[in-house]
């Protein structure tokens, strides 16, 4: 199985650089990967003649169009229309090409926003989306039902999970483009070196999230690939560290870490998004798995990766 023909598609991204380094580290010796020069994932024809080509026998989907509530409400075209390309493109070229096993990367935003809590993986299509990220949501739902339906139709062995709020190496530390946590990273980094009083937070804090590193994402989506078929999981498993934190004390933390001496204010004024968010991950951990990176060690190695980055 070491030698079986991986395709990463968005190896350079968070989760397909993650997937690519814990690939290596557990001898997987046959390793595909392209950019955006060799090959446009929107582009139908090309992605293909790319899989006619390479005949891969593993696929992880981790390429998408991803950012954080300004990037979701300014873009909302690219967010729903550029996603379902990439993904329609590789699933399909997947099931042509004889792919033998696919896995799908969505997104715990999936979910309605006002779900009960633990979010159970069967709370997918409920009720109302949360609106700050619904285009890059909708397009995630299709890409699971898309999944869904070429198991049902064609038998095929397409595995879609859905992982709780992501961080770690490589990270996108875009100051309007990025996630929750690089994004905080380096406004705290920012307003230490420029001596800053005070960094402004959008919203109370008081929402809560879930973490994941992730490395520990990658390790669970390899360790679904080896052991399970898409039949044992169903339509599709929520990966999430187990553990939620306030906003508030998630900042905190980074300020720690960070080692900034300023004042945190929240602006009120502006979006909290959806008030909590932690996903039920007791599929996967009923499995075998579980994460093993706590968030102030993960937070860590995130800040000193993005010390290390061009940001």
């Amino acid at each position: 199985m070491k030698n079986i023909k991986t395709y990463i598609a968005g190896h350079t991204g968070l989760v397909g650089s993650a997937i690519n380094r814990e690939l290596i580290k557990n001898d997987f010796t046959n390793i595909i990967t392209t950019n955006r020069k060799s090959l446009d994932l929107t582009n139908t024809a090309e992605v293909q003649k790319f899989f006619d080509k390479e005949k891969p026998e593993w696929i992880f989907v981790a390429a998408a169009k991803v950012g954080g509530i300004h990037a979701n409400s300014n873009y909302p075209v690219d967010f729903l229309l550029d996603n379902l390309k990439i993904q329609n493109n590789i699933i399909e070229s997947s099931y042509k090409a004889g792919v033998k096993k696919l896995l799908f990367l969505g997104s715990s935003c999936v979910y309605p926003k006002l779900a009960p809590q633990p979010i159970k993986e069967e709370y997918l299509l409920t009720s109302s989306l949360e609106p700050t990220n619904e285009w890059y949501a909708l397009a995630k739902i299709a890409g699971i039902k898309l999944c869904s339906a070429f198991n049902i139709q064609y038998k095929c062995n397409f595995i879609s999970v859905m992982p709780c709020n992501l961080y770690g190496l490589n990270d996108n530390y875009h100051p309007l483009d990025s996630h929750v946590l690089p994004a905080l990273i380096r406004r705290m980094h920012l307003a230490k070196i420029n001596n800053d009083s005070q960094v402004t937070i959008w919203g109370s804090g008081t929402p809560k999230r879930e973490f994941l590193f992730s490395d520990d994402l990658a390790n669970a989506c390899i360790f679904l690939m080896s052991n399970y078929n898409a039949k044992d999981i169903g339509e599709l498993i929520n990966i999430g560290s187990g553990h939620e934190i306030s906003i508030r004390d998630v900042v905190n933390l980074i300020k720690e870490t960070v080692d900034y001496k300023g004042e945190i204010v929240y602006d009120t004024t502006k979006p909290d998004g959806t008030p909590r968010k932690l996903v039920d991950s007791s599929l996967i951990r009923n499995f075998g798995w579980k994460p093993t990176t706590a968030l102030a060690e993960g937070l860590k190695i995130a800040y000193k990766d993005f010390l290390n980055s061009k940001h």
